[in-house]
């Protein structure tokens, strides 16, 4: 699963750029998707495979079981009082919020809700070693559908730096080609292949 460059997906039209304006992208990742038909947006996607892409795999599943028991032990994962990381919802507009499918907060799974638009979706996770976004966007082309993955880390502390170092072999090289890997076997369960 093909990571891409900042330039590639900064040129594509979507809010997340503004949205997210002085927030490092960590990186990004694409895939093609058969094109079964034209017209599939990320909405419906969503809806056909209960509105969280974000199912990990068995293996990652155990990986984020591993993270999750040594971050309750360690208490990296509490969220810091509003005060110290503001959540990125405040900077939703009243258009971003009206157009917005689902409303900003909203839980799925460990993330929250920023906005749902009709092709691209920002979640947002807030503890103690990072305030992370994880945005999804599906682009239509004439030959098929490109699904995004990006991931923006602000730092909440300085141990960010250092965790994002230690995580970065195991969500490069196992989490997010499962993931991506996942969610093109679901497009073609609920689209079919060309």
């Amino acid at each position: 699963m093909p990571r891409i460059s900042a330039q590639e997906f900064e040129h594509l039209p979507l809010r997340v750029h503004e949205f997210l304006a002085g927030v490092p992208l960590h990186d990004v990742w694409a895939i093609d998707l058969p094109r079964a038909r034209s017209g599939i947006t990320l909405d419906e996607f969503l809806r056909m495979t209960s509105s969280c892409l974000l199912t990990p795999p068995p293996i990652v599943r155990m990986l984020l079981n591993i993270r999750l028991f040594v971050g309750r032990l360690l208490g990296c994962d509490r969220e810091p009082s509003p005060t110290a990381c503001e959540p990125f919802a405040t900077r939703l507009t009243s258009a971003d919020r009206s157009r917005s499918l689902a409303p900003a907060g909203t839980r799925q799974g460990l993330f929250r809700v920023v906005y749902c638009f009709e092709n691209e979706q920002l979640l947002e996770l807030v503890n103690r070693t990072a305030h992370a976004a994880a945005l999804s966007a599906l682009v239509e082309t004439a030959n098929a559908y490109h699904f995004y993955f990006a991931v923006y880390v602000r730092s909440v502390s300085r141990f960010t730096p250092v965790y994002m170092a230690l995580i970065d072999p195991f969500r490069k090289l196992v989490v997010y080609p499962s993931l991506l890997r996942a969610i093109r076997a679901k497009w073609n369960k609920s689209f079919g292949t060309v």
